[in-house]
């Protein structure tokens, strides 16, 4: 039995991980596995239990359905062999049209210069870019290849190293990979104490505050909150922030399934609506790929020598992360979720010979 295994591993480790929960199974042996990756969760498994309710409260176990099945009855939170709704509304991974028409028009806002950033014996090269407003630039790669570090720099809490030219100074809006609370008193206090005016402003409450669900925890104190719990106040807390950029690291550690796509709806509205960029690290690939307008892919060794690429379109930036993990993706044609191909399927097979390994549109 495994609860949660793919908690802080990058995506790599994570389809490792996965694969290595398989060549478990022998004719005596079951597997049962918690997972809120849902790409992880359709590499790994071969039946799905969905589980409603309401939380701390009481819970509901599904019959098992197949992995296709299991996993669109949550997100369309509807059973129809039991005519059963449990949510009142599906979770699509389509972005609206709209909001596509919305950015078509972008210009380049900041520059970044090349970088090197040398942290013992690790090296980290940048090769800079243009960055443009109302955009979400999505940081792939392993653990220990300097995702953070480069962050940091943006932020200006690290120096590149001598002789490069500085990143511009911005004003940043940084959620940091750890969150330890040091605040005493409640969310509602804290949260007027940091961004007074963003949380007094109705629209923001609109897009950000109600969605996040912060009214369930709002009056409870921040020393007690849970780590999902943790997790949704330092979004909008950084979100809160006035900023030119918004730095988000991880943002989807701690949140189930479910919290994971709301998450990301809140950030993708709120960056385009306010026309700002945000940068963020992210190896749950599902949410990596909705969240994305453009990528920034790693390469090199872990905690040894890195580079950080260019900003590249998601197809291309994808396609070139998913060959290095040997992995193919596809679209689910009813709610356009990526699904991860099991390794040396009939369409795993197919699309790596044609060198896709990772589709927009089926």
């Amino acid at each position: 039995m495994f609860d949660e295994p793919s908690s802080y591993l990058d995506v790599k480790q994570r389809l490792k991980a996965a694969t290595m929960i398989r060549s478990l199974l022998d004719s005596n042996t079951y597997v049962i596995a918690v997972e809120h990756d849902l790409s992880v969760l359709d590499y790994l498994s071969d039946f799905i239990c969905c589980l409603y309710g309401v939380p701390s409260v009481y819970g509901v176990v599904t019959v098992p359905s197949p992995v296709r099945d299991g996993i669109n009855i949550f997100l369309d939170g509807y059973i129809p062999a039991e005519n059963m709704r449990f949510r009142e509304d599906s979770l699509s991974f389509k972005i609206s049209e709209t909001a596509e028409e919305e950015v078509a028009d972008r210009t380049p806002k900041f520059h970044c210069p090349p970088m090197t950033k040398t942290l013992g014996s690790f090296q980290l090269k940048i090769e800079g870019g243009d960055f443009s407003d109302s955009e979400i630039i999505v940081f792939l790669g392993e653990n220990g290849t300097g995702k953070t570090t480069f962050v940091k720099m943006l932020a200006g809490k690290m120096e590149p190293d001598d002789g490069a030219e500085k990143p511009p100074q911005l004003n940043v809006s940084l959620k940091p990979q750890t969150i330890a609370p040091k605040f005493q008193g409640t969310v509602r206090m804290l949260l007027l104490k940091q961004i007074k005016a963003a949380f007094m402003h109705p629209q923001f409450q609109t897009d950000v505050v109600k969605p996040m669900k912060l009214d369930n925890i709002i009056d409870q104190d921040v020393q007690t909150l849970s780590g999902g719990e943790l997790q949704r106040v330092a979004l909008v807390l950084a979100l809160g922030k006035p900023a030119d950029i918004y730095l988000i690291d991880e943002p989807s550690a701690y949140l189930d399934s479910e919290q994971r796509i709301i998450a990301s709806r809140v950030i993708k509205r709120f960056i385009l609506h306010s026309k700002k960029t945000a940068m963020i690290i992210e190896h749950d690939i599902i949410m990596a790929t909705y969240l994305a307008d453009r990528v920034i892919v790693y390469e090199g060794q872990p905690s040894v020598k890195a580079t950080a690429k260019k900003p590249e379109a998601l197809l291309s930036g994808m396609n070139s992360f998913l060959a290095t993990l040997e992995v193919s993706m596809r679209r689910d044609p009813t709610n356009y979720r990526p699904r991860v191909n099991k390794l040396n399927s009939i369409k795993d097979k197919e699309q790596k010979a044609a060198g896709q390994y990772f589709f927009l549109e089926d």
